[in-house]
């Protein structure tokens, strides 16, 4: 069985793609690689933020539903989603970048074993950077090479992702029995598992509380996660796997920049793997990438159609040179 390599990426939803895109490209110096729709629901905006080159395990990625309301953190929800950065040095220079853009921020702490800086945006999603410094385990990204953050203190690809429940036991039998987790360290409620090569990209940290309000999704909160796996074949065998275990899946879903497979994994929580390839480089060059509309060609001929549903949002970064401080 071809195990899952690590976390792929993290969808989420913002009250305002232009406030994200903002926050993601002038506060965090990651690279937008895509600016595309929402495929089941095209007057949405989907863009994704990554590494320099929209290498899979480093992108975030946002829809902005019309109308939605505020979401409500709790139990039974993917938490919190973390960002790698190199060194401990670099969690140092990011507590000074957030007071000096006034972004709320918890210092610096430590959690089995590494350092962190948790911190939100501006619709209370909940964020922490995790320091490689003493990481094994899945490599990282590249950092942005034109991005406002130094190259030494920028931001390479995702750390664990954080979920709260309720039914500790039974998301623990799910992680270990059909993702093939294994739980590698505990510290009072917070229990870490590892798959794959392990480290901070390959880990999902999981908070037993049954105490909280059940959490409602909405803007702020985390809609999905996905987990990475090599290609359509290492998909296919997820998927036979999914339904000998009976576990409900979307079955297979082709997304043009990678092939997915859906499972709610419990009350709350949607889970999907996802193809490394094949990326964001098919239809835009590198210089250029995320600066104009790009639609998967199933949706090209509704183009004229979708440009006057969305908005424009100008995402045009290759005519300017960012100041790294």
């Amino acid at each position: 069985m071809n195990e899952l390599k690590g976390v792929h990426h993290v969808t989420a939803i913002a009250s305002s793609a232009e406030k994200i895109y903002d926050f993601f490209t002038n506060v965090l110096g990651m690279r937008l690689v895509k600016k595309t729709v929402n495929q089941d629901d095209i007057q949405t905006y989907h863009l994704f933020f990554a590494d320099d080159k929209g290498s899979a395990g480093t992108d975030m990625t946002f829809f902005d539903f019309p109308g939605i309301q505020k979401g409500v953190h709790g139990t039974n929800e993917i938490a919190r989603t973390s960002f790698r950065v190199p060194s401990d040095a670099a969690l140092a220079y990011w507590e000074k970048r957030f007071d000096r853009l006034n972004v709320k921020h918890s210092g610096i702490q430590k959690q089995f074993g590494k350092h962190t800086l948790p911190f939100v945006d501006f619709d209370d999603q909940q964020y922490q950077l995790i320091s490689d410094e003493t990481n094994t385990g899945i490599a990282s990204g590249t950092p942005w090479q034109k991005g406002p953050v130094p190259s030494e203190y920028a931001i390479t690809g995702l750390g664990p992702v954080f979920v709260r429940i309720g039914d500790f036991d039974y998301f623990k039998e799910v992680l270990e029995k059909v993702l093939l987790f294994r739980e590698t360290a505990q510290e009072g409620a917070f229990h870490l598992f590892e798959v794959g090569e392990g480290g901070n990209g390959a880990s999902v940290i999981v908070e037993k509380n049954g105490s909280l309000p059940m959490a409602q999704q909405g803007f702020g909160t985390v809609h999905h996660v996905a987990f990475r796996v090599e290609d359509r074949t290492a998909l296919e065998e997820w998927i036979e796997r999914m339904n000998r275990i009976g576990l409900p899946t979307s079955g297979y879903v082709n997304r043009h920049f990678f092939e997915s497979l859906y499972t709610r994994v419990a009350p709350g929580i949607l889970f999907e793997l996802a193809t490394d390839g094949p990326g964001f480089m098919g239809d835009e060059p590198y210089e250029t990438l995320g600066e104009k509309l790009s639609l998967p060609p199933f949706l090209e001929p509704k183009r004229e159609a979708i440009e006057k549903m969305v908005r424009p949002i100008d995402t045009v970064r290759s005519t300017k040179t960012f100041e790294q401080e």
